[in-house]
This record gives C-alpha cells, sequence and structure tokens, in this order.
C-alpha cells in the first residue's frame, strides 16, 4: 500500500510539472508576409552556402586548405576564425551540416597547427597548440580564433569535448593549470598581453613571437597596401612584416583586452552551473571597475604586476602595446597608425559581469568611458569629430601633460549601440543613431526587415560567386585569404529573430529571444518557421512568429535570452493573456498560421545556463 501511493504521489507529481509548463497553440490563418519567407530562403541559402565552402576549403582531414604559418598578421587565429559565425548560425536555424563541418574544421585545424614548427620563435617550437590552446598570444587575435568555439555550446551543450575543452581553457586563467598560472589572484590581474596554455609573458616579445618564421613562396598578403589579387614572395616581403610589429614589444602587465577571457568564464559557467566560473569573472571584472574609477572613468591600457594602473610605466595608465597611446610607425604601411583596442575587450568584458550579475553599474562604466570621450569632442564644418587616442603622440605633450588627439568621424557607433540593448535606457538611446536596426524598432524604418534579408541574400550570391570563380591554391593562400569567402551572412538574422546586436569580436550572446525546435530536439527555429522581433523595451518585447508550410505544424520553445538569463512574466496571444513566470513558453504553430506575441519580462534576472528546455527539470 506505501509502495502504491508513493507511486501514485510521484506520478501526481510528475503530471502537475509536465502540466505547469506554460503552453500556446497558434491557429490563426495568415499568408507568409515577404519578411518570413525571405527569413527562410536565407537560412536555407546560408547552409547551402557553408556547404559549399567546406566541400572547396576543407580536406578529408579537416584541415584548411592553404599554407599553414604562426604569426598575429596571418596566423593559427586566422585560419580558424575563417567559421567565426557557423555555429551562431547553427543556432539560429542552420542545417546540421553547418555544425558538422565546423566540427570537423576545428579538429582538422589543432592537427594541422599542431604540425607546423618554428625557428625564430619558442612559442611555436613544438606546434601552435598546447593542450589545444594557444601557446601565447594576445586576446585581440585569441579573441578573432575562438568566437567559433565560445557559440558552440549554444548548438550542442552536451558535447563532452567541448566541455572539457572550455573549462580546461578557462582553468587557465583561474590558475587550476599549474603550467598556465596567468592569473594573479590577490592583485586580481592577468600578468602579460601574451598568455595562454604556456602561461604569461613576463618580458618583452620580439618581432619574431608577433610574426613567425618566413615561408618559401608567393602569396596573398592582404595585410599590405598591394591588396588581394597581387602574389608577394614571403621571403623578399619578411622584413617588411616585421616592420610592422616593431613597436608591439611591451608585453608585462595587465590590458583590457585581456577582459576577453571571461568569455571562457561565462561559457564554462552557463555549461556546468559551478559557482566557482561565475565568481572569477566578477571578482576580475570588479578588479577593472575600481582601476577605471581610480583614473577617471577612463579604462586604463597598462596594469602593472603591482596591481596598479600604468604600474609598468611610472603610473601612466594610457601607455602599453595596443593602448590608448599606441600610436607607431608602421614600417610595412610606411605611414603612422593609430591602434588603439581598449574597447575590444572591456565591451564584453563587462557585458559578460552584467550577463552574470544583472548588475547595470557594469554598463555604467562603458558609459562613463563614452562620457569621457565625448566630452572632448570637436565640432569642424558642422561635424563632430571624436577623439580615438590619449597620452603623449611620439613624445608631443601639450604643456607637458598628457591629452586626447587623434581626432576623427568615429562617434562610436556600435559602442553606443551595444549599451543602449543592454541597459535599455531611453536616455542611452539619445546618442545613438536612429536608422537601421535601431530604426526599424523606432518605428522609423519599417522596410528594414526585407531590405536587411534581401542585402544578405545578395552577399551569399556575390561570394557563392566569389567561391566558384576563385583560382588560387593552397600553396598561395595564408590563413587570412579565406575569411573574405565565408559566405554565412548572420547580421540580419541575429537582429529580426533573437532581437541581437552583436558588434565587434563578441564572445556571448545578449539576446532577447532564442530558439528550439521542439521536435527535432535541437536549437534553431523549427523547419519553416520565422520570426520577427517587432519592438523592444526594457520590460517587453513583442514577436511575430509565422509557419509558412501549409501543411505541417510546427512545435517550438521560445527561451528568454541567449542563455535564459530573462524571464517571460506574461505573454499575449491572440488577446489572449498567458502567465508564464519563466524563461520559456512552448508554441505551436498550426499549418500556414501565424500571429504577433507580446511579452513583459524581466531583463538578467536568471542565472545563464545552457540547459536545452527538455532537459531542464519539470
Amino acid at each position: 500500500m506505501t509502495v502504491r501511493l508513493l507511486f501514485l504521489l510521484f506520478t501526481a507529481w510528475l503530471t502537475c510539472g509536465l502540466a505547469a509548463d506554460p503552453a500556446v497553440t497558434i491557429d490563426t490563418p495568415m499568408a507568409p508576409p515577404e519578411w518570413a519567407l525571405l527569413e527562410r530562403q536565407l537560412i536555407k541559402a546560408n547552409s547551402k552556402a557553408a556547404d559549399l565552402f567546406a566541400d572547396r576549403y576543407l580536406d578529408d582531414r579537416g584541415f584548411l586548405l592553404h599554407t599553414p604559418r604562426w604569426g598575429t598578421l596571418d596566423g593559427p587565429d586566422d585560419a580558424i576564425e575563417v567559421f567565426y559565425n557557423w555555429t551562431l548560425f547553427h543556432t539560429i536555424g542552420g542545417s546540421d551540416s553547418v555544425l558538422t563541418n565546423y566540427k570537423k574544421a576545428l579538429e582538422g585545424h589543432y592537427r594541422q597547427y599542431g604540425q607546423m614548427r618554428t625557428k625564430l620563435t619558442k612559442l611555436a617550437e613544438n606546434g601552435a597548440h598546447y593542450k589545444e590552446f594557444i601557446t601565447q598570444s594576445d586576446w585581440f587575435h585569441t579573441g578573432e580564433g575562438i568566437r567559433a568555439f565560445m557559440f558552440m555550446g549554444l548548438s550542442d551543450p552536451k558535447d563532452h569535448v567541448l566541455r572539457a575543452r572550455m573549462t580546461r581553457f578557462a582553468g587557465m586563467y583561474m590558475n587550476e593549470d599549474p603550467e598556465a598560472l596567468n592569473y594573479d589572484p590577490d592583485k586580481k590581474l592577468i600578468k602579460s598581453i601574451w598568455t595562454g596554455s604556456k602561461g604569461p609573458m613576463l618580458h618583452k616579445a620580439t618581432t619574431y613571437d608577433w610574426v613567425g618564421d618566413p615561408v618559401p613562396g608567393s602569396f596573398h598578403l592582404l595585410h599590405n597596401k598591394a591588396g588581394r589579387g597581387k602574389l608577394l614572395n614571403l621571403n623578399e616581403y619578411y622584413p617588411k612584416m616585421l616592420a610592422h610589429c616593431k613597436d608591439y614589444l611591451d608585453s608585462v602587465g595587465d590590458h583590457p583586452l585581456n577582459m576577453g577571457t571571461t568569455g571562457l568564464g561565462v561559457q564554462s559557467f552557463a555549461l556546468t552551473g559551478d559557482a566557482k566560473y561565475k565568481n572569477w569573472v566578477v571578482e576580475y571584472v570588479n578588479a577593472w571597475k575600481q582601476r577605471t574609477e581610480e583614473c577617471g572613468g577612463n579604462i586604463p591600457t597598462n596594469v602593472g604586476l603591482n596591481g596598479k594602473p600604468g604600474g609598468e610605466y611610472n603610473g601612466q595608465w594610457w601607455k602599453g602595446t595596443y593602448g590608448w597611446n599606441f600610436t607607431i610607425f608602421d614600417g610595412e604601411l610606411d605611414e603612422i597608425a593609430h591602434r588603439n583596442t581598449v574597447m575590444a575587450g572591456s565591451w564584453p568584458g563587462f557585458a559578460n559581469a552584467l550577463l552574470l550579475t544583472g548588475d547595470q553599474s557594469y554598463v555604467g562604466v562603458l558609459r562613463k568611458q563614452m562620457d569621457n570621450i565625448y566630452a572632448n569632442k570637436k565640432v569642424e564644418n558642422g561635424r563632430t569629430l571624436l577623439p580615438q587616442m590619449y597620452g603623449d603622440p611620439n613624445g608631443y605633450f601639450k604643456n607637458g601633460a598628457p591629452s586626447w588627439y587623434h581626432y576623427t568621424p568615429n562617434l562610436h557607433t556600435d559602442k553606443l549601440t551595444e549599451i543602449y540593448f543592454w541597459s535599455m535606457d531611453r536616455k542611452d538611446l539619445d546618442r545613438v543613431p536612429v536608422k537601421g536596426f535601431v530604426g526599424y524598432l523606432e518605428g522609423k524604418e519599417p522596410e528594414f526587415p526585407v531590405q536587411a534579408l534581401r542585402g544578405d541574400l545578395a552577399r551569399v550570391r556575390k561570394l557563392v560567386q566569389d567561391i566558384e570563380t576563385d583560382v588560387t591554391t593552397a600553396d598561395t593562400r595564408l590563413a587570412d585569404y579565406l575569411q573574405a569567402f565565408n559566405p554565412v551572412q548572420h547580421n540580419a538574422l541575429t537582429n529580426l529573430t533573437m532581437g541581437a546586436y552583436l558588434a565587434g569580436n563578441v564572445w556571448s550572446l545578449h539576446s532577447r529571444f532564442r530558439y528550439f525546435d521542439a521536435e527535432r530536439r535541437r536549437p534553431g527555429l523549427p523547419e519553416d518557421v520565422a520570426a520577427l522581433v517587432e519592438k523592444m523595451d526594457a520590460t517587453g518585447a513583442t514577436l511575430s512568429l509565422v509557419n509558412v508550410d501549409p501543411v505541417q505544424t510546427r512545435t517550438m520553445y521560445i527561451q528568454a535570452g541567449g542563455y535564459g538569463e530573462h524571464r517571460f512574466d506574461t505573454a499575449v496571444v491572440g488577446g489572449k493573456t498567458v502567465t508564464v513566470n519563466g524563461p520559456l513558453l512552448k508554441v505551436t504553430l498550426k499549418p500556414g498560421t501565424g500571429t504577433k506575441v507580446q511579452f513583459k519580462m524581466a531583463r538578467y534576472v536568471n542565472p545563464p545556463t545552457l540547459v536545452q528546455p527538455w532537459d531542464r527539470a519539470q
């Protein structure tokens, strides 16, 4: 009797849990709008084009058909960066072959660059990777090469190899690997701009570290003025490549580029739920937050091993390789170059802390940085110019003090737009151009979805033509050459389906929505389903859903946020209000139907997770 009672109680609990799943059925007939047909066409075209690219440029081993070389100009990060958006596209709804081919390319990449050897630098004397991670490099380049890997958990969170690698790589920045003690837990800093599986570089780099060895042959060298289409003998051109990096040698101390490492912590936390990853990210970003306050709201580009801003430069926080003051003479281009990368790691880093905590003060750090830059703007002939650099260019102080300099029309609109999407503060919108995706959400450009989708389809067509007419061979291509042939176009899809705005190097998905195919049990929009984000504000969003198939019913889950970090409070469907009170809504779309769904929601209130809907506890 007792056993039977327990069984009945368990069954009742389970049934109750399943029944509690909020779900709606859409049965309102709708002729497919143009945007919906274009969306499905773009997903199909991207998938087929990716297959074409893989067939053309990957061999049976997964090796990229090019000439491998160590270096930051055209080295290992560039080779795998060729596939930078494939996993992101798969999680939107790309074909299974897109993910399969990326995995093939990744495994081939590890083997291909594991076989490479250098003589002029020790960094790759036994291969470019150790423990499957770059031996030592800067996170401008490491970050470029790791983007698709960072998004892989969105596609396949149960991949045990992915979990092992992601947590191992994160551990290299949490001092869990005795051979990679990149982090100082007392000073809460990463010790060098050069880090990796071999630990931090605590001495000056050499130009050979940056450039690698020459290799025989003539190649399409894209980072020079000759440009695409002109073959240059690498041995003859090699001194120019060294001259490109002659001023890049300072390495010791932390740099905001290193905040890119927080992406490893975010993904590891989302994969495992282990709080140590969250705690490390928050600890590290909080240290940057404090140091930025010490510099008047300016993110320092050198933190010394003593933990102080500018600690390697007598307190001059604007110094350092890739720093505010990194104005150099590029001996390859024979011209002055201004290469400040302060925003490349800091924007993703502070946004990752927001993702983990929901604390908007991290966005406040970025807002204050932009305030400082805009406070020093100039207006010339009716045009606003902003300083891109700070410090003492070539020693030329004004009145013996550092100053803002190198004024250009670059208004950092992409960074301001990111701030707005993270904060949803209407005051932040005041500095954002109300055009494109933002203009569409504000009701100013209703034609944007169709135009954006048509534009991406045109780009796919053009790139497929480029692939089919490409006459280069592997022995004339270096790693960066094939990046321009990657046919997968994701911008319109990420904007329109997920409400995401992704600029620059991105390692975490900040979005309002994500989708899962309930029948196929995989991420992405189900076949023949299209989604359009029509409005977004701080407390809600409106989404249109269409099943363009007149025959087949489709069932899906809509998730609040890329990692379920948001919460749906209610959803209004067909005039009826459904209480959700969680990150998931199950939707069944009858054949040839569609409707708008109006969500009330709270943002950044749940811990991010990569657990898929069918694996969540009921």
